[in-house]
């Protein structure tokens, strides 16, 4: 990370609210380092799934056979619309058993994890001086991202989860022996001499098939909402050239205002919208394990 001397106070501002809370107490230099651990993106991940638990369980333990309440409506609504998906999705209803379930999480765990997006970028900061726990440079705390879908390790977990369930429900469906034979005759289908000069072009093109699935899941999940985060950043940056009672001051004082109220209304509807896609391309993928080319 530059010194606040070596870049603009805008692009120090920017580059500083992009650098999560790690056990390496700095930017990450490597796109892919396995030793670096993102405390603040594990902990309101982690975090945001205890309360979809809470409020499931809540939904359940309350559930009667009269006139539902608020929260129980909530849930039979979103259950049965998840449900309803599922099923004109994924053929195997044994299979629906636990992938219905599996997809109602992940649609509320993103969104209550998107959701985080539209907290003030400066408000955690605010708080880590109003408690006292500090907000210098060398502080636990200086470095704090709130939203993990943001962080591309989490959007990238939680699609190589679904990899792995492809995996399995394709093996299971089609049996080793079936999964191991479409990946090397599939989807140019030959007989013969043909199909063993076929076989390493159909195994490279399920791999890549497999790997783009996988890392397109994640990446989108990833691209819009770090790309919500920055228009929020340059948002705050409107407020933050407050001198004074003057014009140009009040200008942008009118323009935060107006700007920030106007993109956090429409992403609210990116916040849901990516959790709905993120659920519904893990039902689609599921689905074709089920099928053969």
């Amino acid at each position: 990370m530059a010194a606040a001397g070596d870049v603009s106070p805008q692009s120090y501002y920017i580059q500083h609210h992009l650098v999560n809370n790690n056990n390496i107490g700095g930017k990450q230099e490597l796109i892919a380092d396995f030793s670096v651990i993102n405390y603040d993106s594990m902990f309101w991940s982690l975090l945001m799934g205890v309360i979809v638990l809470f409020f499931m369980w809540r939904g359940a333990r309350r559930a009667t056979a009269g006139v539902p309440g608020r929260v129980q409506a909530a849930v039979e609504l979103l259950v049965d619309m998840v449900e309803q998906q599922a099923k004109s999705i994924v053929p195997s209803e044994e299979t629906r058993k636990f992938v219905s379930p599996l997809a109602l999480t992940i649609f509320l765990w993103i969104v209550l994890m998107n959701a985080l997006d539209l907290v003030p970028v400066d408000l955690m900061p605010w708080i880590w001086k109003t408690t006292g726990l500090g907000y210098a440079p060398g502080d636990p705390l200086y470095y704090h991202k709130i939203l993990p879908t943001a962080d591309l390790n989490v959007p990238l977990g939680m699609s190589f989860g679904v990899l792995l369930l492809m995996f399995y429900y394709g093996i299971k469906i089609k049996r080793p022996g079936g999964f191991v034979k479409e990946l090397f005759t599939a989807p140019f289908h030959a007989h013969g001499v043909a199909a063993l000069v076929l076989a390493p072009a159909n195994f490279l093109l399920n791999i890549v098939e497999y790997a783009a699935k996988s890392v397109s899941l994640g990446m989108r999940l990833f691209g819009n909402m770090f790309a919500g985060e920055l228009v929020f950043m340059l948002v705050a940056l409107l407020g933050g050239a407050w001198t004074g009672f003057n014009a140009a001051s009040l200008a942008l004082g009118f323009g935060h205002i107006l700007a920030g109220t106007i993109w956090a209304l429409f992403h609210i509807l990116i916040v849901v919208l990516q959790g709905f896609i993120f659920m519904m391309l893990t039902l689609v993928y599921i689905g074709q394990a089920h099928e053969g080319h």
